[in-house]
C-alpha cells in the first residue's frame, strides 16, 4: 500500500524522552510509560515488555507519534506510539542523538 506526501504530512512525528515506566497489573508484554515532548508530557503504552524490564527505557531519547487517536490498553489511555523497528516481534526503539531538544518535529 502507498499513501501521499500528503498523507505522510498529517502524521505529528517529534522527538520524546521516556521519564517514567511502570508495569500494569497482569498485564507482561505491555507497559505504561510516560514521555516528555518539551514542556509537555504524555502517558502511553509501551509494547515488548517481555523483553526488557521497564526502568530500562527511562531516558532513552526515542521518535512518538504524537496525533494518534488515543486508545486505552490494559486500563492505560495511550496518547502517542513510540516507532520501532521490529525484528522476530521484539521492538527496537528508533532514537536520536540526546542533543535533539524534546518536541523537534520529524520531517
Amino acid at each position: 500500500m502507498t499513501i501521499t506526501y500528503d498523507d505522510f504530512a498529517k502524521l505529528d512525528i517529534k522527538v520524546a524522552k521516556i521519564i517514567a515506566t511502570e508495569k500494569i497489573p497482569g498485564k507482561t508484554k505491555i507497559i505504561k510509560g510516560t514521555i516528555d515532548l518539551g514542556g509537555e508530557t504524555r502517558n502511553l503504552i509501551i509494547g515488548g515488555a517481555q523483553y526488557f524490564a521497564p526502568e530500562e527505557l527511562i531516558g532513552k531519547t526515542v521518535i512518538a507519534i504524537t496525533n494518534l487517536e488515543p486508545k486505552t490498553v490494559g486500563g492505560v489511555e495511550s496518547n502517542a506510539m513510540l516507532l520501532a523497528a521490529d525484528l522476530n516481534d521484539k521492538p527496537y526503539w528508533l532514537t536520536v542523538d540526546e542533543s535533539i531538544p524534546l518536541g523537534t518535529k520529524i520531517k
